[in-house]
């Protein structure tokens, strides 16, 4: 068991032009990880190869929306999301997040693949309000799974108040 890495609240940036790019078998664990995820991340290959990709998720991304991440994914779709992820060394980093599942060549699916670039800042600044919402919902409830149900109630109910599904509110900030 890896020790638990905390926070550091300082933020780590890297090129426009660069993209993070991953790739996990159907239980999440990493496949591939490209240079710049090792980079920015803070991990070298072979920490990151074998490992769930939750190794760099962040305290402060809500349950919830990893739950409708997994949920579009198992569903044979694709997702777009703004994440906030968590370097080796508690710095944090943003990334608007492409992710699609992968299929083999009898047409099942094998595990997903995930594409990651530098998020607009006026969209970080956005997300951040909505997950702070999520993550207060969420730390209402002492069983985190109650707290992550309540939150994505909570963001279908904002989502419907606002005529949008996650992908078109995505992309409207």
């Amino acid at each position: 068991m890896r020790p638990a890495v905390q926070p550091t609240g300082v933020e780590r940036f890297w090129a426009e032009e660069e993209i993070i790019v991953s790739k996990t078998d159907l239980k999440g664990i990493i496949t591939y990880a490209n240079e710049v995820f090792q980079r920015v991340s803070g991990y070298t290959e072979e920490e990151l190869i074998g490992q769930n990709h939750n190794i760099i998720r962040h305290p402060d991304m809500p349950r919830a929306v990893f739950k409708l991440l997994w949920d579009t994914l198992h569903a044979k779709q694709e997702i777009f999301a703004y994440v906030v992820n968590l370097a080796r060394n508690g710095d944090c980093y943003w990334v608007h997040a492409h992710v699609t599942p992968t299929f083999g060549p009898d047409g099942e699916m094998i595990g997903y693949h995930s594409s990651r670039r530098v998020p607009e800042r006026s969209a970080v600044e956005k997300a951040k309000g909505l997950y702070a919402v999520l993550l207060a919902e969420e730390r209402k409830h002492s069983d985190w799974r109650e707290g992550m149900q309540a939150a994505g109630t909570l963001l279908g109910s904002l989502l419907s108040d606002m005529k949008v599904d996650y992908d078109e509110f995505v992309f409207s900030l």
